[in-house]
This record gives C-alpha cells, sequence and structure tokens, in this order.
C-alpha cells in the first residue's frame, strides 16, 4: 500500500516505487489524508523525473538533518544540537532546501517565537539552522542557500567584587558554602568543578589540583595550582567525606541554593552577583596584580585569548611603568606661550 499509517506516528507514510530503483518509505508529516495523498503525487512525480530523465534530485531539510548529525557526532554540544534540531522540525519538516523563500520564511516564524527570549538563545537556533544549510551545501545536496543574520548581542557582562566585598560575602554564606566560594575566589574554578572536585584529583604535597577533560568546559584537562589559600581551605575539608572535597549533610553539592545566595548576597550589600562570577571576580584580581592575560589564559583554561581580552581594560595600573619605557626627547611649544620640555623621561614646563 503506497499511503499508509504507523503505529508510532501520527502521520501518513507513503512508500513509493519506481521501476529501477530502491523504494522510497517516508513521512508525510501530516495527518489529513487528502494532504498525504497530494505529497505522495508530487513524490512520485519528482522521483520518476529523477530516474527517466535524469533530473537533480531535490533534498529536503531532513536529509541535511541526517547528515549534519552524522558528521558532528563528536561535537561537545551533539546533544544540545539534537535538541534544537527536534524543536525546529514543526518548523522546517519537509521544506526543500533550495526552497529558499519557504526557508526564510521558516527562519522568520522561529525568531517571531523566540522573540522573548535573550538575543544569545535566539542566535543559537539561528547558528544550528545556518550550520545545517551549509554543510548541505558543501555535500552537494544544494548549490545555494539563503544568508541568516544572527542578532546583535550586548556584551558580554564582566561583574566582579572587592576584596572588602568579598569577605562580606563570605561572611554572610551559610557555613557548608563558606569553602566552597572561597576556593572558588582561589582558584577560579567553575561551579561544576568546584562541587564534583574529589580528593583524588589533589595532590597536597604538589600544590596542584587536576580537572580532567570530561569535566573541563574546553574538553582537555587543566593543572590548577593550588596557593597557600586554597590548600588552606583544603585542609579545613579533610576528614568530612571519604571522596568528595565540598559536601553539605553528608553529600556532595550540587549548586548553591538561589534563595541562600541572594539573601548572603543582600545581607554583605552586593547586587547583581551570581556565582560564577566568583570566577570573573578572580580573573579580574589576577589582572589588576599584574598577572598577564597569557598566564591568565592557562591559570582559567580557556582555549582562546578572545576570552581573556575582556579583562584587559583592568590592566591599565600594571601597563604604567611599560608605558614609561619608551620617552622623547623634545620642546613642545604649547598655546597661551607655553613650553614643555621632555628630556629622559622628566618635564619640565615654562
Amino acid at each position: 500500500m503506497s499511503l499508509y499509517k504507523r503505529k508510532d506516528s501520527p502521520y501518513w507514510w507513503v512508500k513509493i516505487q519506481i521501476p529501477g530503483r530502491p523504494a522510497v518509505s517516508e513521512s508525510t508529516r501530516t495527518a489529513d489524508k487528502v494532504a498525504a495523498q497530494e505529497y505522495h503525487d508530487r513524490r512520485t512525480a519528482e522521483l520518476w523525473r529523477q530516474a527517466k530523465l535524469k533530473e537533480r534530485p531535490r533534498h529536503i531539510w531532513e536529509e541535511a538533518v541526517a547528515e549534519f548529525l552524522a558528521q558532528t557526532a563528536h561535537k561537545r554540544d551533539h546533544d544540545g544540537d539534537k535538541a534544537r534540531l527536534r524543536y525546529l522540525d514543526a518548523f522546517f519538516a519537509g521544506l526543500y532546501l533550495d526552497d529558499h523563500d519557504a526557508l526564510k520564511d521558516a527562519v522568520n516564524r522561529v525568531k517571531r517565537e523566540k522573540r522573548d527570549r535573550a538575543a544569545g538563545t535566539v542566535n543559537r537556533y539561528l547558528a544550528t539552522i545556518r550550520s545545517v544549510l551549509r554543510l548541505a551545501q558543501r555535500e552537494g545536496m544544494v548549490d545555494g542557500v539563503p544568508h541568516i543574520r544572527l542578532l546583535p548581542e550586548p556584551q558580554k557582562r564582566i561583574r566582579w567584587i572587592t576584596q572588602e566585598e568579598a569577605q562580606r560575602l563570605l561572611a554572610a554564606l551559610p557555613a557548608h558554602l563558606k569553602p566552597a566560594a572561597a576556593f572558588a575566589l582561589a582558584t577560579g574554578l567553575r561551579q561544576s568543578n568546584v562541587f564534583g572536585l574529589e580528593w583524588s584529583q589533589i595532590d597536597m604535597q604538589r600544590h596542584v589540583a587536576w580537572v580532567y577533560s570530561d569535566q573541563a568546559k574546553g574538553k582537555r584537562d587543566i593543572a590548577v595550582p593550588l596557593n597557600p589559600d586554597a590548600l588552606a581551605i583544603l585542609k579545613g575539608q579533610i576528614g568530612q567525606h571519604d571522596r568528595y572535597v565540598f559536601t553539605y549533610a553528608g553529600k556532595p553539592m550540587q549548586r548553591p541554593d538561589k534563595e541562600t545566595w541572594r539573601r548572603a548576597c543582600k545581607k554583605a550589600g552586593i547586587s547583581d552577583f551570581r556565582w560564577h562570577d566568583l570566577r570573573h571576580t578572580w580573573a579580574s584580581w589576577h589582572v589588576m596584580n599584574g598577572t598577564s592575560l597569557q598566564e591568565l589564559m592557562e591559570l582559567g583554561g580557556w582555549r582562546d585569548i578572545k576570552m581573556v581580552l575582556r579583562y584587559a581594560h583592568l590592566s591599565g595600573e600594571h601597563l604604567k611603568k611599560a608605558a614609561s619605557n619608551v620617552t622623547i626627547a623634545a620642546t613642545l611649544e604649547l598655546r597661551g606661550g607655553h613650553q614643555l620640555t621632555v628630556i629622559d623621561g622628566g618635564k619640565t614646563a615654562k
């Protein structure tokens, strides 16, 4: 039977057999039998022309998605891609890759549906669409693809606190969170790496800890030097749990309770501050105290210097000494008849 139903699908399916070619079975993406019959007739005509008249086959969105998922199975965010593509299926299912108007309309519908979400969230969906279409073009499924413009995103926030504010925050936190927050400030580790830290990852004698590749955001091993503050915190945690460093009621912590964190910040007089901002604070303190951006990149486990350039503006004091390494010997005529003489870095005004 060329038009049929499957137990696992609410839609009509078609099975089309063109002499000399393998049978094609696919969903019509509709529960309307009349529309399904129209789909069957159109696809039968297309497949016949391809077989008999040697017309170039037209490919649909689902074929591009299948190829994309097969080629990107190694990606760290592969599960995220699959989740986004499941959502996008409602907009793109059955669309031909060479029908640019239909594809653009689907993109615009996605934007309208996501208009209340942050630009960065919408852009992740748009970037996935763009990646699927570009791969389809590279694989020869289609000659060209429509241009998809991402939404402008605001500059990522850098929120950090001073040493005095950090002391107030630590004092306001409950006892089980104090060591974990202090350790984050001392090492710059991300929240998941702090709460998931195990004693097997620490060498107290060598003053180093490790974050393994399957735990790291950048998917590579990170050596974490332990300064005196970090070592003191770890020593205070010895004996509390056989496996995990930071625990609560005998169990490893997952993440701080939002209300508990909010109350502590309020008590400390700190606003608009998240746990992840402890990492921003650690990085900011490093740069302000003279750590180079290259050193910071290695300490923080970032793979791209662009990620640490957002802290560059905090290194102004550190660069003052370097700026004085270049001097001129000249007399400059200033407004009002004044002169400025610069000789070997010394300035005199007349």
